[in-house]
């Protein structure tokens, strides 16, 4: 009997004490993925050299990654793309953004502005509104800007993310809006002094005659049939009358209207 139970004595615990060897080997290992990383987040090479923008219209790169909060030279890695998608989603001017890094230096960044559709003046300078009639930008001294500027009226108490609330400048966004951008460029002015009489002027200064904002549908089509065909035309033209049912085409240097076919 005292031979059985020495037979089956309880065996040892295993697992005791690591091994010191181990112990290095892990330490070690971690010691070199920090060398990584510390390698990849600080390295020269790894560092913003390119800033790649697409889909901005009217906001220039600088502008972007001044909004972004991105600068050139700052390691790659600390940039947090997220971070970055939320500064430039904050600014009015932007509908949507999508940012990803590229290796070794670059960032893409995709973007949608809301797309300004004229600009009036206001009581520090001037805005720009969408079409619908929201300010999206402000500025003191008027821009180059590929859109028509609304004159004749001045917007008061207007600020970024206000709202448009006069009713004739209101109906002129309406219209534009109405209008492809590629003729809409070609736009320059818009005269609202007189909202029975409102007038726009194209880059080459040349007379569209709308009066009121009647029609609206009808006269934007017209508008811009006319602009389309404005750059082929064989002769200079003074300027087109949209007020009436039957639109027509004064040429310069003519005695009479040419009606418009």
């Amino acid at each position: 009997m005292e031979e059985e139970k020495e037979n089956c004595a309880v065996p040892e615990k295993k697992g005791g004490r690591r091994s010191p060897r181990r112990l290095l080997r892990g330490l070690l290992f971690l010691a070199v993925c920090a060398a990584v990383v510390a390698v990849l987040v600080y390295s020269p090479l790894f560092t913003l050299q390119r800033v790649i923008v697409n889909g901005n219209q009217y906001l220039s790169r600088e502008e972007v990654m001044e909004i972004a909060r991105i600068h050139m030279g700052q390691p790659l890695f600390q940039l947090q793309t997220d971070a970055v998608t939320r500064n430039l989603t904050r600014d009015l001017r932007i509908e949507s953004a999508s940012v990803r890094r590229q290796m070794p230096d670059t960032v893409e960044i995709d973007m949608t502005e809301r797309i300004p559709v004229a600009t009036a003046a206001c009581d520090y300078g001037y805005v720009d509104l969408d079409r619908q009639g929201k300010v999206i930008a402000g500025y003191r001294t008027l821009k180059r800007m590929p859109i028509p500027l609304i004159t004749g009226v001045v917007l008061h108490d207007l600020y970024i993310g206000d709202d448009n609330t006069d009713e004739t400048v209101g109906s002129v966004l309406i219209f534009l809006q109405k209008i492809n951008p590629e003729a809409l460029n070609r736009i320059s002015e818009i005269h609202i002094g007189n909202p029975e009489e409102i007038v726009a002027y194209t880059t080459d200064s040349v007379q569209i005659r709308l009066g009121n904002m009647e029609r609206l549908d009808e006269k934007a089509k017209l508008t811009q049939d006319f602009l389309e065909d404005l750059e082929h035309a064989k002769y200079p033209v003074e300027y087109v009358d949209f007020r009436y049912t039957a639109p027509f085409i004064r040429l310069k240097n003519m005695p009479q209207a040419v009606a418009r076919h």
